[in-house]
């Protein structure tokens, strides 16, 4: 599950962006304006992403099984992924098809006027509430990365998935309101249009970059450097001289495979090299906590260099 202030992120996105969805749908039935449907489909869209992102969740918290022995952590990145696809198909190319549309037939906003100013206005108050606690979470488990690095390098994937999602719905108001501005000063409906496209184009890119963060975690990445020098640093001690190589991976945000080939003494007896391992297993878990499955074999240096 997404801890802690992970999922206070995802609550307190999921409220604003339900809230938002509503009121810029009643907002689009007063006015037919196209900027109002497509941020209307995209907050409803952040909205399902927000429930994935807790189902997902959920799922992971699954006991290991026969079937799948490793556990279920990898869930949080699957639904992860699921959400690039929700705010690429559901969110980006609606808002696109949208605009095409409006700018192939254009018409002016001409009922209610100003109510898409004052409820985008305020939809910027609401995702700005919840940028600032998902903002506040990350620093949290931030360090001195980048925003830019904090995104590639994150395990878990909720939070940057709600960053992610709530700066671009700031950055999706301001074009909506741009296009609704521009309609409303001109009589010109096609500027409705540019602000739908600007939206589905902003969907569609951080889409695509949700997709390439989530994907290679499926796939399986390592640990972090700083994580595999303190796994490695752990493994050598007593009877263990060094290692002759080490594979890490991600089963979960908070579940580590560690696979290590170390050096034993040619001389060690079978008793002499199994403390050996329960050993660096020890030292390991202290150091990295969130190494939940080692395997270690040991070796002779000599044999791995042949």
């Amino acid at each position: 599950m997404a801890h802690g202030g992970g999922t206070r992120a995802i609550v307190a996105a999921l409220l604003a962006n339900l809230g938002i969805a509503v009121t810029k749908f009643v907002a689009f039935l007063l006015t037919q304006s196209s900027s109002m449907l497509a941020e209307s489909v995209h907050s409803l869209a952040d909205t399902g992403n927000q429930l994935l992102l807790l189902v997902g969740g959920r799922r992971a918290r699954r006991a290991a099984d026969a079937e799948h022995p490793f556990g279920y952590g990898r869930a949080r990145y699957m639904y992860a992924f699921i959400v690039a696809i929700v705010l690429f198909t559901l969110g980006g190319l609606f808002a696109l098809i949208e605009a095409y549309e409006k700018f192939t037939d254009p018409h002016p906003i001409t009922s209610w006027q100003w109510v898409p100013v004052v409820v985008l206005l305020a939809a910027m108050v609401m995702e700005g509430l919840s940028f600032r606690t998902a903002r506040r979470e990350a620093n949290r488990v931030r360090g001195r990365q980048s925003w830019v690095q904090y995104v590639r390098n994150a395990k878990a994937p909720e939070l940057p998935v709600v960053l992610l999602e709530d700066s671009g719905a700031l950055v999706g108001l301001v074009v909506a309101l741009f296009g609704v501005s521009m309609t409303l000063l001109t009589g010109d409906g096609r500027w409705d249009a540019v602000g739908s496209a600007g939206i589905g184009l902003l969907l569609v890119a951080i889409a695509a970059v949700l997709a390439v963060e989530t994907t290679s975690m499926l796939l399986g990445e390592s640990a972090t450097p700083g994580t595999v020098a303190r796994v490695r640093e752990a493994l050598v001690g007593e009877h263990v001289p060094s290692v002759i190589h080490l594979r890490t991976m991600h089963l979960g945000p908070e579940e580590l495979l560690v696979a290590a080939k170390i050096e034993v003494a040619a001389g060690d007896t079978a008793a002499g090299v199994a403390t050996a391992i329960d050993a660096a297993e020890r030292r390991v878990r202290e150091a990295v906590p969130i190494a939940t499955t080692i395997y270690l074999e040991p070796d002779l240096r000599r044999a791995a260099r042949a």
